[in-house]
């Protein structure tokens, strides 16, 4: 009797420990999405106003070859 309580509280531990983790992993994944989504709202921004596009790779830390993906997605919207 004893030892299955002590076994549902390590069972219970477990199941609360991963739940914290995969709580944290989440976060830090949607922190990294709302980063790159705002970079590239910044980029398309840049590209809109004219800068060249090694400035705005510069700018936004994106490659160049990025920058001229987000430049031809803005140009053909239905392309992709």
């Amino acid at each position: 009797m004893r030892e299955s309580v002590i076994y549902q509280e390590i069972l219970e531990e477990g199941e609360a420990k991963g739940i914290a983790k995969g709580e944290a992993k989440g976060i830090v994944k949607g922190k990294a999405e709302g980063k790159a989504e705002a970079t590239k709202k910044l980029a398309l921004n840049l590209l809109r106003i004219g800068m060249s596009l090694e400035q705005i790779s510069e700018v936004t830390e994106l490659s160049l070859e990025q920058v001229q993906t987000l430049q031809k997605e803005m140009e053909n919207p239905n392309s992709h």
